[in-house]
């Protein structure tokens, strides 16, 4: 069964009382986490969801919102995460081309789900804990899923249209799940402190729930602050986190930054940018204990799919290190030939982590990938004699902010309102 309860269930069955998630002072368990997604999973079926229906989140970082992805999981039905700080346009367009069956808002983002069918409000008591809204509710089976069964869709920017729905199914999942794990080394002593958007790949999956996986811990802050961050690194023992280029700037410029003991932190994946010599050197003096990891990855391949290897992090300066384990990258032109090392082109990737296409968009689909299935980022950059991956420019007409791709069509179109 690939449902993502079927993890959460074992730690649960085996590790009943280990920490599962922390959240606005809640500590919430194995077994209780597996308790809330059961009743979230019997709330969404009273409301008509079944397998491979679509349920849209548009909530900021919560304990609510885990407990219902892994409740949307648990039914069979597909999770569409979307980003709160779309235009309303957008956030309909998404709605519409996706067909979704329920749409979950926070009550402080409704109004841009305003006029759309088919939405419900999720209040602050459910986002700490989804049970406010189903008392005696009865949790339901699994539904069976296979490694093919769609788990995910998330909307990416476009540079000339609308956003494009990238396809995630379970087998994509479980292997980028694998490959970070044995990447960063992770097992059931980590915490994981979770700042970045869960509509995000940066937030929900570097590595994200699949620390839930090795049956760590997430600690969950509904948004970024830098000095509350510092604090959970000392406070909770934090031994990772994701951080856009942004966050570690902000932490490495606080004030009270020389003020916590952030000597559990192991590693920091960052990503967006290519990082200076200067930011990767301030970061070793705070966190002197810690790998300042440097990535290469998109939506369309779950992120994460280079990662910068420890002790290298100066000698390949600006590099974001090399393929993961089940990742095939090469750098070819745009007839699709694979070009020598030191050469600049076109990033492309193969492997079961990356998506298979855009959902209901074949004519994009089909423009995203060469022959014998390898995937065309639009980014450039090259690969070294040993394999290392360098960026040079990101795709046309993209603008980078906050670790996120945002189109320029989108920012003409806030220009022109």
């Amino acid at each position: 069964m690939h449902n993502l309860t079927a993890f959460i269930r074992f730690h649960a069955l085996e590790r009943p009382d280990a920490l599962a998630v922390v959240y606005e002072g809640q500590r919430i368990s194995y077994a209780e986490l597996m308790d809330r997604t059961l009743a979230a999973a019997g709330w969404l079926r009273e409301r008509g969801v079944g397998p491979d229906d679509i349920i849209a989140l548009l909530m900021k970082n919560s304990a609510g919102f885990l407990e219902l992805m892994l409740a949307a999981s648990h039914i069979g039905a597909v999770l569409l995460p979307i980003n709160y700080r779309l235009a309303m346009t957008e956030v309909e367009y998404i709605h519409h081309h996706a067909r979704v069956k329920l749409l979950l808002a926070d009550e402080e983002l409704i109004d841009a789900a305003a006029g759309l069918p088919n939405v419900l409000t999720i209040n602050s008591a459910a986002q700490r804990d989804i049970r406010t809204l189903a008392t005696g509710v009865v949790g339901p089976n699994a539904v069976h899923r296979t490694g093919r069964d769609l788990y995910r869709l998330m909307y990416t920017s476009g540079t000339t249209d609308h956003p494009k729905g990238v396809i995630h199914r379970y087998d994509n999942f479980y292997w980028k799940t694998m490959d970070q794990a044995v990447a960063l080394q992770q097992s059931a002593q980590d915490t994981l402190l979770v700042v970045g958007p869960m509509y995000h790949v940066g937030g929900i999956d570097l590595p994200g729930i699949g620390v839930l996986w090795t049956g760590g811990t997430l600690v969950i802050h509904r948004e970024f602050d830098p000095e509350t961050a510092l604090a959970a690194i000392d406070e909770e023992k934090v031994t990772g986190v994701w951080f856009a280029p942004v966050m570690t700037n902000m932490i490495l410029n606080h004030p009270a930054r020389g003020d916590y003991n952030v000597s559990s932190l192991r590693w920091c994946i960052a990503g967006g940018e290519r990082t200076p010599e200067t930011r990767i050197r301030a970061f070793g003096d705070l966190f002197n204990k810690a790998r300042y990891i440097d990535a290469y990855g998109l939506t369309e391949s779950f992120g994460g799919d280079t990662l910068m290897e420890a002790g290298m992090e100066i000698e390949k300066i600006g590099s974001t290190g090399r393929a993961l384990m089940h990742v095939e990258l090469e750098i070819r032109d745009e007839d699709g030939r694979t070009l020598p090392p030191n050469t600049d082109g076109e990033i492309s990737l193969r492997g079961p982590k990356i998506t298979e296409g855009y959902w209901r968009d074949p004519d994009r689909t089909a423009a995203a990938f060469h022959a014998e299935d390898w995937f065309r980022t639009g980014d450039i950059g090259h690969l070294d004699a040993d394999g290392f991956l360098y960026l040079t420019d990101r795709k046309k007409d993209m603008i980078i902010s906050g670790g996120e791709n945002i189109a320029s069509s989108e920012v003409e179109r806030v220009i022109y309102q």
